[in-house]
């Protein structure tokens, strides 16, 4: 008996959806939309290089990203992905113009960049940082909601969708409100800051969860994409 509960309980947790480990519901209109309701927008921030600034210019860095922190009335994220670089496209590229090439000379320096693009990839892993900032907004439940107003909700399918899509258009615009205060607060540091957009959102999502198979394969549009 023992041993056909353990097979049940295998079977059954072998047939859970990968989904229901995750707390993303959807993405949608450049936000990813989590389980508890709250909202998530993520910030692509490019990088600076700080140790060549002079003492003056470290020091306005400096204070002016603590007067950054010191104006936030909201919690961030700040996140640090590495990964490996895929040479494959560029290794491509460059055996394209190889064969394009008509002049003898350059087509031999074209060849011998490619060799040691090869041998620098085959010995080393070559990787990319990229750096993000993510913005929550977590909507206040109404807890006043009683037996009545649920019921009116099932009575009214079509009020209860409208009413949740301005729900979703009133947080979405307050959640940007943030982006806007962050991308102020740090475009004097000298950071270029670009929200992610919806196949944006999607494909950092995949990557990340799926990491061997990203480096090998590209998602297409969203709109193109069939989801069952």
């Amino acid at each position: 008996m023992e041993s056909l509960h353990s097979e049940k309980l295998a079977k059954k947790t072998s047939t859970s959806p990968t989904q229901s480990f995750l707390d993303v519901v959807e993405v949608k209109e450049d936000v990813i939309v989590l389980k508890n309701g709250s909202l998530r927008s993520v910030l692509e921030v490019s990088a600076i290089n700080y140790d060549l600034k002079s003492s003056d210019e470290q020091d306005a860095i400096i204070s002016q990203y603590q007067n950054f922190l010191n104006s936030l009335d909201f919690p961030l994220q700040i996140l640090i992905s590495s990964r490996k670089l895929n040479m494959d496209h560029y290794l491509d590229f460059i055996i394209s113009k190889e064969k394009e090439q008509e002049n003898e000379l350059l087509r031999l320096q074209i060849s011998e960049y490619k060799n040691f693009i090869s041998q620098l990839v085959s010995v080393s892993n070559i990787m990319e940082k990229n750096f993000f900032i993510i913005v929550p907004f977590a909507p206040i439940e109404n807890k006043e909601k009683g037996f009545f107003s649920n019921l009116s909700n099932m009575l009214n399918p079509k009020k209860n969708i409208l009413d949740k899509r301005e729900s979703f258009e009133t947080y979405r615009n307050q959640l940007f409100q943030r982006v806007d205060h962050i991308v102020a607060g740090l475009s004097g540091i000298g950071l270029r800051i670009v929200p992610l957009k919806t196949q944006e959102l999607i494909e950092i999502l995949y990557e990340s969860y799926n990491p061997k198979v990203f480096n090998e394969e590209e998602l297409g549009a969203v709109e193109e994409l069939d989801i069952k």
